[in-house]
């Protein structure tokens, strides 16, 4: 079998790093891109690449004789500007230097917060209605990344959209930094519980896109039911089992030590739609109640 060969940006961020260790398990040959040296996984088969991917020169040379491209970086917590210059501009001169190079696959680990999911919204699919011009930043700037991505043109293109990424982990939002501000700040211990938590833990996430990258799910001519698309831009959500803010904010606040305020209110109660994942063969593995286990665990 050939070894292929995978840049990797975000490669010591805790989807990056998930998606390195994958990718490593596969065989395949990992350039992993970070800032600072000596933050990439230190795994078989996995390679720092020092550097800040949005330089063209720098880009270039990266991806130059690679079979894929996969980009995990956005600057959460950011403004929008900066949101903008790193995970737009920054994602979009790593791919455009990938298609020059003739790199056959890059994949952009998106998110769910591109959809519309407004309280009268149902269920969401990959045609799910997009987030409007005054929506969060990060939203916006990722819903214009995915168009950007989609007019690029020259090689195939998979946009991966998970919901709420859970796992363990110093940058993780929602085991870490989301419960740092609940801990500080009464509001944000404030939910509907009804409310949907859609979520994936990011294992699974990784399994996905690391089958993707290697080929253990492999492109088709066109039916993207089945898989990627050649030659197109092919977006695909990944979610684990229903979820309300009752399990989240729950599960957080009896880490804490702390009371929730369940609140009156709209809220989007749909499902994020995972149906085109599953017909490519992937399901996720890890249950809420281990996801949940994990997040009190590490509060704890």
């Amino acid at each position: 079998m050939t070894t292929s060969t995978v840049v990797v940006t975000g490669a010591n961020g805790l989807v990056g790093s998930h998606v390195v260790r994958a990718l490593s398990e596969r065989g395949a040959a990992v350039r992993a891109v970070v800032r600072r040296a000596g933050t990439a996984p230190d795994l078989p088969g996995v390679e720092e690449h020092v550097g800040d991917f949005a330089d063209p020169a720098y880009a270039a040379g990266v991806v130059a004789g690679a079979d894929v491209l996969v980009t995990t970086v956005h600057p959460l917590g950011s403004g929008r500007d900066d949101q903008r210059r790193v995970g737009l501009d920054g994602t979009m001169t790593i791919a455009a230097a990938a298609t020059d190079a003739g790199v056959p696959l890059v994949v952009h680990v998106s998110t769910a917060g591109v959809y519309d999911r407004s309280p009268d919204v149902g269920d969401v699919d990959e045609d799910g209605a997009l987030v409007p011009d005054d929506a969060d930043d990060y939203g916006v700037v990722k819903r214009d990344t995915d168009a950007a991505l989609a007019r690029l043109g020259g090689t195939t293109r998979v946009l991966v959209r998970p919901p709420a990424i859970l796992g363990a982990g110093e940058s993780s939002v929602w085991n870490t930094v989301t419960p740092a501000a609940m801990a500080q700040d009464e509001s944000r211990r404030r939910a509907v519980p009804g409310a949907t938590f859609a979520w994936v833990h990011v294992d699974d996430l990784a399994t996905l896109v690391a089958d993707v990258a290697t080929g253990a799910i492999a492109t088709v001519a066109s039916d993207a039911a089945h898989g990627p698309v050649v030659g197109a831009c092919t977006p695909v959500n990944v979610a684990g089992e229903p979820a309300t803010r009752r399990d989240y904010v729950g599960a957080v606040c009896a880490a804490l030590g702390l009371e929730p305020t369940w609140e009156d209110g709209p809220a989007w109660t749909g499902r994020i739609l995972a149906d085109r994942a599953r017909g490519w063969g992937w399901s996720p593995r890890v249950a809420l109640a281990d996801a949940l286990d994990e997040l009190r665990a590490g509060l704890r």
